[in-house]
């Protein structure tokens, strides 16, 4: 099995409600257990400044699932949730629902499909901060230990979600 964590992201129709389906519907994958999983968070939206703010939380999966079956998985969650996948002039926008595949292991993966580690994983307060709460001892592939990361990664307002 491979120890994967995942991001998601929610500032549309109730985010905790379906931050909640989503984490049920991720315990449910086939080959796959549920380890753990972050507090809410809530951060403020990129780009687009003009949306309500994002709730956030990184889970942790046990997967035997090769990463492209993992990802045909995440992106049936997102769209039976209400997720709309717009062109990429039109990045950041609000969402139902948005899961990311963060790290599968230590694997290195460019694809067109997938790249991990996430291409933007070291800059995002959003999940750095989580992933600290699950493992602050954490390693990337390239090395990077997730506290010297942190050390350079501004909060942003990033709080816990309170609703």
């Amino acid at each position: 099995m491979e120890r994967v964590w995942i991001g998601l992201g929610s500032n549309m129709s109730n985010p905790k409600k379906q931050a909640d389906k989503a984490m049920w519907s991720l315990s449910n994958l086939p080959a796959t257990k549920l380890i753990a999983f972050s507090s809410y968070y809530r951060s403020r939206p990129l780009g687009h400044k003009n949306q309500p703010d994002f709730l956030n939380a990184i889970i942790i999966l046990d997967t035997n699932l090769s990463p492209k079956s993992l990802l045909s998985h995440i992106q049936y969650i997102e769209k039976k949730q209400g997720r709309v996948r717009l062109h990429n002039s039109l990045l950041w926008q609000s969402r139902t629902l948005d899961l990311d595949i963060l790290l599968f292991g230590q694997h290195n993966i460019h694809t067109s499909e997938l790249i991990i580690p996430h291409y933007d994983i070291y800059n995002r307060e959003f999940i750095i901060y989580p992933l600290i709460e699950l493992d602050n001892h954490l390693i990337f592939p390239n090395g990077k230990i997730i506290t010297d990361i942190a050390k350079t990664v501004p909060e942003n307002g990033l709080d816990f979600w309170k609703k």
